[in-house]
């Protein structure tokens, strides 16, 4: 995209009924990365996270709890859901509650917008419902078990518990009109739904017949009331799909002009919601006249053990148990890194242990280590001007403006893993340009021989600057180590602030000034003393 364009980006909204784990985690990193890159290439960003916080589960688990449902939702938001972002290092720009008085304002503009423009009627709905999903399941999202407490009992596929049967009488959303509208975007669209797994899996589902969708509840008080209705509160998933277009100003005339800037925007989710966001939603949408999504995209799921990560099967791992051993940046670039974008991928303390040691200790940060102290011992901490560039530079030059250029184009496409994977040939390549050009074999003639002191201040700036465009492109990633790493190479004082380079320009050689004050670097990631024994014990 060019610069300066709008990105808006977000999260769903997570169900505050338990705390987070690190599937949570993954969908905010993600997002956050995608967020991060952008702003820093210029772009016009906007990353919104937040909560959904009505609905039945929240009402039973409040009950259960003794407190009221918004009592149990303002303080778990508090102290597990907000303290997650900082967990993480998520640099959101908003963060919606459903309880907002902004989002209510907004979703009670929109259904009467819908009922006024006659896309809502009454009627009477029997079916199965799953508390745990707020959704009325079809037969097909079931399984009948013939054995255990469940036996004879169908039960929900993704949650494992028993359905119950309800009927009352709701209004429904005519989206059965909004099917051949559907089936046309994702024709004409074919980014609209991604990866392309999940884009076959929402053509399939509108292919076989769309059913008009139940959006009151009268069973139960938490929740939007129906403006024309107050006996209904709004089904959770309707009022909750809203929080997109209401934090953006969606229902305030007061924010026309912010809404008309950041809409439509980019949805980052898992594939077990998309088609909520996918059919729902834009079928929503098109009802009120208003435009659709950019793209929806269906992440997998984290697997622990061949299951989906789930606090109620015990699955669940909370994120601070990986950041308080490995730290931050290590989770962020692990997930985004080891997992293809997309795809299903299993967690695994060996692994995560493993890629940090092998990628990021003895990768990346010993080439930061290793470079700054020959800086330091070499030429007394000033990064050195480079003298004749030989075909072993020049071979580098290319390698960090093809992977600008390659790690732009997949976070264009969303493909964060391919856009790691395309910054990290530099780190590879430097590393084998210093075993082949041994600036420390260089630097025993450099006192004596001029050419050899001017080969070795080539070789030092290259990696240098080498490590600045590192820095610059990883710092989406790794906020962290990227800030330290841009303090040790004295970028700050030629350059500015780290997170105010173009990243698009960070392929555009020779910009660390040579004379650049370079200070101490401790290792940007520190041996783990703990065996990974006792630390996957601890989950």
């Amino acid at each position: 995209m060019a610069s300066g364009d709008s990105f808006y980006v977000t999260t769903p909204i997570f169900y505050v009924n338990d705390v987070p784990h690190i599937g949570h985690a993954y969908t905010e990193v993600a997002a956050d990365v995608l967020a991060r890159w952008h702003r820093q290439a210029g772009d016009d960003t906007w990353l919104l996270t937040g909560t959904d916080e009505h609905g039945e589960k929240i009402l039973r688990t409040a009950v259960a709890n003794g407190v009221t449902p918004k009592q149990w939702a303002d303080q778990l938001v508090e102290s597990a859901w907000k303290p997650l972002l900082q967990t993480v290092d998520i640099a959101n720009d908003d963060y919606i509650r459903t309880t907002d008085e902004r989002h209510e304002k907004g979703v009670t503009a929109f259904i009467q917008q819908l009922h006024d423009d006659g896309h809502i009627y009454e009627g009477v709905y029997e079916g199965y419902y799953c508390v745990g999903c707020e959704e009325y399941k079809q037969l097909d999202d079931l399984v009948e078990t013939e054995a255990g407490d469940y036996a004879g009992r169908k039960l929900c596929k993704i949650h494992a518990l028993p359905v119950e049967i309800l009927k009352e009488k709701n209004y429904f959303f005519r989206m059965s009109g909004f099917q051949q509208q559907l089936l046309d975007l994702y024709e004409s669209r074919p980014d609209f739904v991604q990866p392309e797994s999940v884009r076959n899996e929402i053509i399939q589902f509108v292919k076989q017949g769309l059913e008009d969708l139940s959006i009151s509840r009268s069973s139960f008080d938490w929740g939007i009331q129906v403006p024309w209705d107050p006996s209904h509160v709004i089904y959770v998933w309707f009022d909750a799909l809203l929080n997109y277009v209401t934090a953006v100003g969606y229902g305030d005339p007061a924010q026309r002009a912010e809404f008309l800037r950041r809409w439509p925007a980019t949805h980052i989710v898992g594939k077990d919601i998309a088609r909520f966001h996918a059919v729902i939603w834009p079928a929503m949408l098109m009802a009120a006249g208003l435009p659709v999504p950019k793209r929806v995209f269906g992440h997998g799921w984290l697997l622990v053990g061949g299951e989906k990560m789930s606090k109620s099967k015990l699955t669940g791992i909370a994120p601070q148990q990986i950041t308080e051993v490995f730290g931050s940046d290590a989770f962020r670039y692990y997930f985004l890194r080891a997992i293809s974008f997309g795809q299903d991928g299993s967690f695994s303390w060996e692994d995560l242990s493993a890629r940090y040691q092998a990628e990021l200790a003895n990768g990346f940060g010993n080439l930061a280590s290793r470079v700054v102290a020959m800086v330091t011992r070499y030429f007394t901490g000033s990064v050195p001007a480079a003298g004749e560039y030989t075909d072993a530079e020049l071979a580098i030059q290319r390698t960090v403006a093809t992977a600008v250029a390659d790690a732009d184009a997949a976070m264009e496409r969303l493909a964060i893993h391919e856009g790691i994977a395309a910054i990290w040939t530099i780190v590879d390549e430097l590393n084998g340009y210093l075993t082949e050009q041994e600036p420390w074999v260089l630097a025993r003639g450099a006192a004596d021989d001029s050419a050899a002191a001017e080969r070795l201040g080539t070789v030092l700036y290259t990696a240098s600057e080498g490590l600045r465009a590192l820095a610059v492109l990883l710092s989406p990633v790794m906020p962290k180590a990227t800030a330290t790493l841009w303090d040790a190479l004295g970028a700050q004082a030629g350059l500015g602030a780290l997170t105010a380079q173009p990243i698009r320009a960070a392929g555009e050689w020779g910009q660390l000034p040579a004379g650049s004050t370079v200070t101490p670097l401790a290792g940007l990631f520190p041996r783990i003393e703990e065996p990974v024994s006792a630390v996957s014990g601890a989950a």
